[in-house]
């Protein structure tokens, strides 16, 4: 048996990067404190304020309902919402939405489901069954990020909180350099005042995938495990893939990449990114049209060829 580092308990997992082992209850102390020093950097919990948890149903958005609620259910003054996106893919979100509806009636957290049916009119189901360019995953993301805005907009929500991880946003960066859109780079910098746009915070941006698995299941939390059928479809699996190989021969590649991004964005030139309400819908936009409005135009008109 292979002993904590900090206890002479089990150890549940080895820390490659920080060549640690860890007992279940210290794991769990060492995930609560990068959570808490992650939303230190948000500076909005010193005071009353009210959390939109997007939660899908997986292991990262129903271990982060469960890590707020512990971390903040003495506050009378935080509130704490789950919201749940129903992008209409058969066969699977219907799992998901239980799995999140299951965490969010066991904390006691009300639960709130909105659709890409009934906002928009169409599923995903359906995009991705079409001859378009772009895979179902562009246009999936477009809809639910603008829908969870909204939604969190409507609900009063100070903050949308959401189950990103290390993972989640070493891929992106990644993405965002094989793609050479520098200008989306720097609007990944956190704490973007827009108008019409609720913050967004990711406490769990400093843990990897595969501790936020452990964690799930140490902790006895309820989260589905099937995947989204369209991810093979999308390049962000084949980065995921050559990072994950990276990070197993070069312990620590992830943060590492994470840590280049910060300097990164220190060299942001003076200037911000400006919104504007969209024409079609209101909602905010760079250009008099949101992304959602430009999609759905799209989309329509190919379908009416």
């Amino acid at each position: 048996m292979i002993s904590c580092d900090r206890c002479s308990q089990r150890a549940v997992i080895f820390q490659k990067y920080s060549g640690r082992h860890l007992c279940s209850r210290h794991f769990q102390e060492d995930v609560h404190r990068r959570v808490r020093e992650v939303l230190r950097t948000y500076r909005i919990f010193g005071k009353s304020c009210r959390i939109a948890v997007a939660v899908s149903g997986g292991k990262d958005s129903s271990s982060l309902l469960s890590i707020l609620h512990h971390l903040f259910s003495y506050r009378e003054d935080v509130e704490l919402l789950a919201v749940s996106v129903d992008e209409g893919i058969e066969g699977y979100r219907a799992k998901t939405l239980a799995a999140a509806a299951s965490v969010a009636e066991e904390l006691g957290v009300e639960h709130v489901v909105v659709s890409h049916q009934d906002e928009f009119g169409v599923t995903t189901d359906r995009l991705a069954s079409g001859d378009h360019p772009q895979g179902p995953c562009s246009f999936c993301g477009v809809l639910r990020k603008g829908l969870l805005n909204k939604t969190a907009r409507d609900l009063g929500a100070d903050a949308v909180a959401t189950g990103h991880n290390l993972d989640d946003e070493a891929q992106t960066v990644m993405l965002n350099y094989l793609k050479g859109d520098v200008d989306r780079l720097y609007r990944l910098r956190p704490k973007r005042a827009i108008a019409g746009m609720v913050p967004r915070i990711k406490p769990l941006s400093r843990i990897p995938e595969k501790e936020m698995g452990l964690y799930a299941i140490v902790q006895h939390i309820p989260f589905e495990t099937a995947a989204c059928p369209y991810i093979a479809r999308a390049m962000r699996q084949e980065v995921k893939d050559v990072l994950n190989d990276l990070e197993a021969n070069h312990p620590g590649t992830k943060y590492s990449i994470m840590r280049g991004f910060e300097k990164i964005l220190d060299l942001q030139p003076p200037g911000s990114y400006e919104a504007v309400p969209c024409e079609r819908c209101g909602e905010p936009s760079s250009d008099g049209v949101c992304a959602s409005c430009r999609l759905l135009e799209r989309v329509r008109g190919e379908e009416s060829l």
